[in-house]
């Protein structure tokens, strides 16, 4: 099994707990995410599982390859598992591997800022608001001595790009599940703007807990796929060469059986053109008529 699922930051909100205590949390969905690959270390190298969130309407060649007979998704992330036994292709996990009071792990792609200022990028005091000073309020102050080293150091805290970086949110608890809605709302904040992509994990203790737990450890529910996902798609096409085939033949049958009576209609009126102008078949055309 995962340890974790890719979801979505819907917004924040609070909840009051058993003691009547306001708490400020997060919401997120959460899953349900479906096993697209997973990776061992005889074929890749390494253990991971993927899993995929949300639906996209094209695929490009590569992802249709890729994504052959499974589905078509958004966004793919790989994370570690906890057990390849109970990990396949096909299989969804959803926001049941967690549980109220678990520490875990979330990460997302801060806001971006813009180039800002040292004063709101790093924090400076900014230069003194008397004394003359009539333009140093937000300036950064001095950035390095003279001739010696007759440099900046590399690594200054100066003016720059701000936010836009990923970050981790780590050792939060979780304070409520929801499985029907697979919702997870998680105490205070989490990095990120409203429906951004947040990756959950587990952190060291969450993942001893669904290796040891057996209801932690159980398969996950697989999703209604065969074990070969380019079988369907072989299978289809198998079909419909077949359907081709069968309907080529129909219509060659049918332009044959077309001829062939256009071939008969001549000679069939041919013959009664010779019979009637036979004198023997005029005088028996008499005779009937006697």
């Amino acid at each position: 099994m995962p340890i974790g699922l890719l979801g979505e930051k819907l917004g924040m909100t609070q909840v009051f707990r058993e003691d009547g205590m306001a708490q400020a949390v997060t919401v997120l969905e959460a899953g349900p995410c479906m096993v697209t690959q997973v990776k061992t270390v005889a074929k890749d190298g390494y253990e991971a599982v993927q899993l995929s969130f949300r639906e996209k309407r094209r695929l490009n060649k590569a992802e249709e390859g890729h994504l052959r007979g499974i589905g078509s998704f958004r966004y793919l992330r790989e994370l570690p598992p906890a057990d390849l036994n109970y990990v396949q292709v096909g299989q969804t996990v959803d926001v049941s591997i967690f549980q109220p009071g678990d520490v875990i792990n979330v990460t997302g792609t801060t806001k971006g800022r813009g180039f800002a200022g040292g004063i709101k990028r790093h924090g400076f005091s900014g230069g003194p608001k008397t004394h003359g000073q009539s333009d140093r309020h937000r300036a950064p102050g001095s950035i390095g001595a003279g001739t010696t080293p007759g440099r900046v150091f590399k690594g200054k805290r100066m003016a720059g790009h701000m936010g836009a970086v990923r970050v981790t949110a780590r050792n939060v608890e979780v304070v409520q599940v929801d499985v029907e809605r697979n919702l997870l709302l998680i105490k205070g904040s989490v990095p990120g703007a409203n429906r951004q992509l947040v990756l959950i994990q587990h952190t060291t203790e969450g993942v001893q807990r669904l290796k040891q737990d057996p209801i932690w450890s159980r398969p996950v529910e697989k999703a209604d796929i065969p074990e070969d996902p380019g079988a369907i798609v072989e299978a289809e096409e198998q079909a419909e060469a077949m359907t081709e085939v069968t309907a080529e033949e129909k219509e060659s049958a049918d332009g044959q059986q077309a001829q062939q009576q256009e071939a008969e209609a001549p000679q069939a009126s041919t013959q009664e053109e010779a019979s009637e102008s036979s004198p023997g078949a005029a005088e028996e055309k008499e005779g009937k008529e006697r």
